[in-house]
């Protein structure tokens, strides 16, 4: 088999793989898997990683077993044998999602996968079940098309990335054996816009700490006490301005934000399509460019506030208030040490001699990859083939703690973020979505390069 005629038949069996692939990511999406029985029965997450298992056996994946991680969660690993001496190549994807939040706020059944305008439409579709499917369709092509792994494969898909608690990392550092490899493709990125092949070659630290502000016993009427309480939540709020300057710049006590993007930069009129800014509001700079606040300098954002709502507000001054506050830092920077100086300067900038405490929620460290060998041409080759486009590379403002653990197990291994999203797969947020062509595409560029670094295309072979 010439190495072109092998790039089209594995475009031609992807192709055909589509409807069962739609198929499967329904019963993915429908399993309500976010890793917290507090908002999602842990069955769910236990169903998904069973389905994640029957998959990945379908597909020809020997040895799979769900282990059980310390953080309660379950991580599918398998490992399938390629021919004597090929490169060891890890696909990792994650099961979990994010929370629906409002589901009024959908347009579609959040846990439903549903068709509209050419998009899949479900909690889950392209963060991270689009991107395990894409991997699932790429093993499936290779099987159909070549009989037999042209490298040795394994597989990697936890179940409680989302929560940032560290589960999968703890279970790699005790059983280093499960992520040994010489490539890693890390599927939880995407592009930078539909069609456009995108490697993400730095991501950014972060931690997340929990503050809570007490003054008073009990909420205090606001005619009677009002002016002389010290409000708890008017400390909370003077706490959080605090971490912001009039320009947006993240001005956390001793930590730096005078850091410079170096990379490609950012379009300004495409953030502002692509985060759907409202009409005369624009991006926040600071005192350089929409690249350097997102990947380059520290950025901390309220997520959540604790305190009465609207429709069920009451003349009162609060006794407490609480809030979660995100930090993201650039990848060179110590992601402890930061989140140390948030939560002094939290302390330090809470008024009315309140009582202030707060504890670390979740903790990751930087990434920055290493983008000169073989497996990185490789993959560059696939992206050209099935883009028919050549790739482009970007920093990325979240943050995947694993890629840094990885790192540190398997440093020789070149690491490669990819995947299905893009700006309008809206994840995290309602309406998540998927774009199935990009999902097909980033699907036909897995199965290229495994073959490819399998030896088994040439360089610039290329499907039509």
């Amino acid at each position: 088999m010439s190495a072109a005629s092998l790039a089209e038949r594995l475009a031609a069996a992807v192709d055909a793989g589509m409807p069962r692939v739609r198929d499967d990511l329904a019963r993915l999406v429908a399993l309500r898997s976010v890793a917290n029985p507090a908002i999602e029965p842990q069955s769910e997450c236990r169903a998904a990683a069973a389905l994640v298992g029957e998959l990945f056996t379908e597909a020809g994946i020997d040895g799979i077993r769900a282990h059980e991680t310390p953080d309660g969660s379950l991580a599918v690993v398998g490992r399938s044998g390629g021919p004597d001496g090929a490169p060891q190549v890890l696909l990792y994807s994650h099961y979990d999602v994010v929370p629906v939040g409002v589901p009024a706020d959908w347009q579609t059944p959040p846990w439903e996968l549903t068709e509209r305008e050419g998009r899949w439409y479900g909690r889950g579709s392209a963060d991270c079940k689009g991107n395990l499917m894409a991997s699932i369709l790429a093993l499936r092509a290779l099987r159909e098309v070549l009989g037999e792994w042209p490298v040795e494969v394994a597989v990697v898909c936890e179940g409680s990335e989302e929560q940032s608690s560290g589960g999968l990392e703890a279970l790699a550092r005790a059983h280093p054996e499960l992520v040994q490899c010489d490539a890693l493709l890390l599927a939880d990125t995407g592009n930078v816009e539909v069609g456009l092949p995108t490697l993400t070659t730095s991501l950014r630290g972060t931690g997340s700490v929990l503050m809570t502000v007490r003054t008073m016993r009990h909420p205090a009427h606001s005619g009677m006490f009002g002016g002389a309480a010290p409000d708890a939540l008017q400390a909370l709020l003077t706490a959080l301005a605090s971490l912001r300057d009039a320009a947006g710049e993240t001005t956390v006590d001793g930590l730096d934000h005078s850091g410079v993007w170096d990379g490609a930069p950012f379009d300004t009129a495409r953030f502002r399509t692509d985060a759907g800014l409202l009409e005369g509001v624009e991006p926040l700079t600071g005192t350089g460019t929409v690249g350097d606040l997102l990947w380059a300098r520290p950025a901390a954002t309220v997520l959540a506030i604790d305190c009465p709502p609207v429709s069920q507000v009451t003349a009162a001054a609060q006794g407490e208030a609480r809030a979660v506050v995100n930090l993201r830092v650039p990848a060179d920077t110590d992601a402890a040490a930061a989140q140390g100086l948030l939560i002094a300067h939290l302390r330090a900038h809470t008024p009315f001699g309140a009582q202030v405490e707060i504890k670390p929620v979740s903790l990751g460290h930087g990434f920055r990859a290493r983008t000169d060998g073989p497996a990185y041409a490789a993959m560059r080759r696939a992206m050209r083939t099935a883009f028919g486009r050549d790739a482009v590379t970007t920093g990325q403002g979240g943050s995947i703690p694993l890629a840094t653990a990885l790192a540190e197990l398997v440093p020789d291994a070149e690491i490669m973020l990819l995947g299905v999203e893009e700006p309008a797969a809206r994840i995290h947020a309602p309406g998540e979505s998927v774009d199935p062509q990009e999902l097909r595409r980033t699907a036909l560029t897995q199965a290229l390069f495994l073959a490819d670094l399998g030896g088994l295309l040439e360089p610039g072979a290329a499907a039509d």
